[in-house]
């Protein structure tokens, strides 16, 4: 009965979905208020309807429901209940109901938070993102229905979730992944709500900004914890293998860096407006380009759900519409967009503008990569395959220029900037970045290319930083007390740049200084690995709840002293009979060690295939990315967008000296 109220209320929520889309467009149309005022009790039900469907299939997880088709193939009886809970969304259906929930609670999220919008603004918002909704409940309802039962004869045991996803990761990668990949579809929407009205200001972009700002800091927070997660769990011992299906979640993040800026730049200076809105449909438009891909069995990936071509040619269709149609409304209203760049070469307009385009052409490169081997397969060109090497050569030039001219652009003015000046202020960092590519490769292990170049660019962004941060705060009545009148948008820049600073110097050094052995280890003998010894000291079974597994105690030591205990195993997962790598890290802010187990095939009973890595600088990726995404929301929480906006928000003035960051 539980699944078939879950289905119901799929079916509620697709009704209203289109009367979501539908009412408040045709009152916009008309000038009905009544109609207008439909969106937020429509969005609201929406939302409802959706959150009880998530719950009646989390209650089937929890109470074992091996009727429901998708529990029975996601679930068994053997497995934890956080399991269980998290294998709602790991799954095709589940992931898919997930990323319908997280649409209807942005939906309901802008219905609650932006009661200050222009009526008629808000109801052509809340339209478009029904419209979003509509296609996609057609598209579970059609073809990923969780709740389809087995019946007459259900299983009396489901068939386990995959031993990959039995992770604590399961349980918040995909929710904030999600949060950033459907996030993007707010700014999408007011974007399309804005050449619907054909007032292009720069209203448009104030109002979308905070919107688009918290979905890109929440997608940060997937992509890392997505690394992460790939990093213990795949027992490979990296942190980015550039996967089409980890691609097709960093396409948007790109284009949403560009996005977040360029959006500053309208606001404050009523430029670049065209730019902005095609930033915007660009970054939704990925977003659903990544759902095509996972969901259609096109791709080959441990990350991929679905095997089903007729699903993927439903999202391709969707896909086709979404973005066909919104870029046709752009050709047809962009005509009536006026704005008169007024800038030099070096103003903080010219950088911010350079930075969007090497952001997007980085975007281009990944974006060929990821689908020129489905595009040669489907042109019966042959089978190819595109690696690491073609993306580091042809995405690392391109992002390598934007953090250098991240660091220029603090120093600059908006409207028009002295180079020489530029030029002054740029000498002490230059400097400082300069000693530090001399000094700290030899320190680490010696100079290389890439080391070098990491240090000078990490340390380039990261002093350039806090340079401009000390010059702004000191000019604001000394230090202390300038310090607390910057803005919390300032701040958040600061933060997401030092980020940048932290990812650039982890990836170069990680990559740089890092050693991986892979030695044959027997009980009792030492092995020497990085200038550390380690030890075999036994090896047991032991029993989970959903598995067995062969697991091997090995000891490190330094100089004689014991640092570290691991336990790496071999499990075997009793429903699927799977062998999985458990991986042990002794985890450190300048190191990780991190010893997997081998296959033990032909291989005596005391002695064991290891792989042990000295990851150097590797957690300075994800506290990078941490220190972005801390930005992102300190830059939301900014009180000025807490401000009722006027009812009559136009153009802003051309004289802004702000010394907010954008």
């Amino acid at each position: 009965m539980v699944p078939e109220l879950g289905h119901f209320a799929l079916i509620i929520a697709l009704a209203l979905s289109a009367g979501l889309f539908v009412l408040p467009l045709w009152g916009a149309f008309k000038g009905n208020a009544i109609l207008m005022h439909t969106g937020r009790s429509l969005a609201t039900g929406q939302f409802v309807m959706i959150s009880v469907a998530l719950v009646c299939l989390g209650y089937a997880f929890l109470h074992d429901d091996f009727s429901v088709s998708y529990v029975a193939g996601h679930s068994n009886s053997l497995m934890p209940v956080y399991y269980k809970i998290s294998a709602i969304w790991g799954g095709h259906e589940g992931s898919l109901l997930l990323w319908i929930f997280m649409l209807s609670g942005w939906t309901f999220a802008i219905a609650l938070l932006s009661r200050s919008l222009p009526l008629d603004m808000q109801a052509r918002v809340l339209a478009v993102m029904g419209f979003v909704a509509t296609g996609f409940a057609l598209f579970i309802l059609l073809t990923s229905n969780p709740f389809d039962r087995i019946l007459p004869m259900a299983p009396l045991e489901g068939s386990d979730l995959n031993p990959l996803l039995q992770d604590p990761g399961l349980i918040f990668h995909p929710p904030l992944l999600y949060m950033g990949y459907v996030g993007f579809s707010t700014v999408f929407a007011f974007a399309i709500a804005a050449l619907l009205t054909g007032k292009l200001d720069t209203a448009w972009a104030r109002w979308s900004r905070p919107w688009a700002t918290t979905a890109w800091a929440f997608l940060t927070l997937g992509l890392a914890l997505g690394s992460w997660w790939a990093y213990y769990e795949l027992g490979w011992g990296g942190w980015w293998f550039w996967d089409p299906v980890e691609n097709a979640a960093f396409m948007p993040w790109l284009v949403g860096t560009a996005l977040i800026h360029s959006l500053a730049v309208t606001e404050k200076r009523g430029f670049f407006k065209s730019w902005t809105i095609l930033l915007a449909i660009f970054a939704f438009s990925l977003s659903l380009l990544g759902t095509f891909l996972v969901r259609s069995g096109v791709l080959n990936s441990i990350h991929a759900f679905a095997n089903d071509p007729e699903r993927g040619l439903f999202v391709l269709g969707f896909l086709g519409v979404v973005v066909g149609g919104s870029l046709l409304l752009f050709a047809l209203r962009a005509p009536v967009v006026k704005s008169r760049p007024g800038f030099s070469l070096f103003s903080r307009e010219a950088l911010l503008l350079a930075n969007n385009v090497l952001l997007v052409i980085s975007m281009v490169t990944v974006l060929f990569g990821t689908l020129f081997p489905l595009i040669a397969d489907a042109l019966k060109l042959g089978k190819y395959s595109v690696g690491a090497p073609y993306f580091n050569l042809t995405f690392t030039p391109f992002i390598t220029l934007v953090c250098l001219l991240m660091g220029v652009a603090p120093f600059s003015r908006w409207k028009r900037s002295s180079g020489s000046a530029i030029r002054a202020a740029l000498k002490v960092p230059l400097v400082a970045a300069a000693l530090m590519a001399i000094i700290v490769p030899p320190i680490l292990g010696g100079y290389t290319a890439i080391a070098v170049a990491a240090a000078f660019i990490g340390s380039w962004v990261f002093v350039t930083t806090w340079t401009d941060l000390f010059v702004k705060s000191n000019h604001r009545l000394g230090l202390r007390k300038g310090l607390s009148q910057l803005s919390l948008s300032y701040w958040g820049m600061v933060f997401a740049h030092t980020g940048i600073a932290f990812a650039v110097l982890g990836v170069g050094f990680t990559t740089q200084y890092s050693d991986e052995q892979k030695v044959r280890m027997s009980v009792g003998e030492p092995v020497q690995v990085a200038g550390r010894e380690f030890t075999l000291e036994s090896l047991t079974k032991v029993q989970g709840p959903n598995y067995v597994a062969d697991e091997a105690l090995v000891v490190m030591r330094k100089d004689g002293k014991l640092i570290r205990e691991f336990k790496p195993q071999k499990r075997r997962y009793l429903a699927s009979g799977q062998i999985m790598t458990e991986v042990a890290i002794s985890p450190g802010f300048w190191r990780d060690i991190y010893i997997a187990v081998g296959e033990s095939e032909n291989i005596s009973p005391n002695t064991r295939p290891m792989r042990i890595h000295y990851n150097a600088f590797v957690r300075w990726i994800w506290l990078g990315a941490l220190l972005m995404a801390l930005g992102g929301l300190l830059a939301v929480v900014d009180k000025r967008y807490r401000k009722r906006v006027p009812q009559n928000v136009g153009a802003v003035s051309t004289q802004s000296t702000s010394v907010e960051a954008s």
